[in-house]
């Protein structure tokens, strides 16, 4: 089994480099946790990216919820996409849904074009509101995207309690089209939820709030990713 990895969210360079001396792994750069992480601006990144030595997966979404807007909102989010590839941003988190739940392949490539093929990518929460999550992993699989390496799941739109079983299930599933990208569990995830998604092989933690015993009006705490350093594994 790889060595697991720990995500863990950052809104500032203060943020990236607690998160960096308490043992993460790689950053999730967001702005605006209110409405769930949206796009930081480029100066963010490029301060980020110049205070820590780990990679910085940057979000690209504008809006609450996910849908990617109308036409000129997804060209404004192209635009952005291709500022923060221009600053040296070479990983990124997006995913979008149409009305019917299924994946917005219209939004999703246009960004991949954005960011450029070499940019790796996390899908993000919205396989966790998808009408077919199964039907959601081949619609990306076949709809030749470079670069997706990941999906940040919590198994359920409710959470990880809610969810455990679905990721559990898809873990065994890695040889088929569609399950190749790693699962990064995150959404509800907590301490006790480590031991049994690592014995299914699961190695990838994301966490947010976990990260912030004092609240999300606080940095991040290196202590606080200390604890989880260590109950993942090193």
């Amino acid at each position: 089994m790889s060595r697991p990895i720990l995500e863990v969210i950052a809104l500032t360079p203060e943020d990236a480099v607690a998160a960096q001396a308490g043992g993460a792994d790689r950053l999730e750069l967001v702005t605006d946790m209110a409405a769930d992480g949206l796009t930081p601006a480029v100066e963010t990144f490029a301060a980020v990216r110049d205070a820590v030595s780990i990679p910085v997966r940057v979000m690209l979404r504008a809006a609450d919820g996910f849908s990617a807007g109308d036409a000129a909102a997804l060209d404004a989010l192209c635009a952005d996409a291709r500022a923060l590839a221009a600053e040296g941003a070479e990983e990124f988190v997006l995913g979008f849904l149409t009305d019917d739940g299924r994946a917005d392949l219209a939004a999703v490539s246009a960004l991949t074009e954005a960011i450029g093929p070499r940019a790796r990518w996390t899908f993000h929460r919205a396989i966790d509101r998808a009408a077919d999550r199964d039907a959601l992993r081949k619609q990306l699989a076949s709809g030749e995207l470079p670069g997706l390496d990941t999906y940040l799941t919590a198994g359920s739109a409710a959470g990880v309690d809610d969810g455990i079983a679905t990721l559990l299930a898809e873990a065994g599933r890695a040889d088929e089209p569609g399950y190749e990208p790693s699962i990064l569990v995150g959404g509800g995830l907590q301490l006790k939820h480590v031991p049994v998604l690592l014995g299914a092989g699961i190695t990838g933690f994301h966490i947010g709030g976990a990260a912030r015993p004092a609240g999300w009006e606080r940095p991040v705490s290196a202590s606080a990713v200390g604890v989880w350093r260590e109950a993942v594994g090193c």
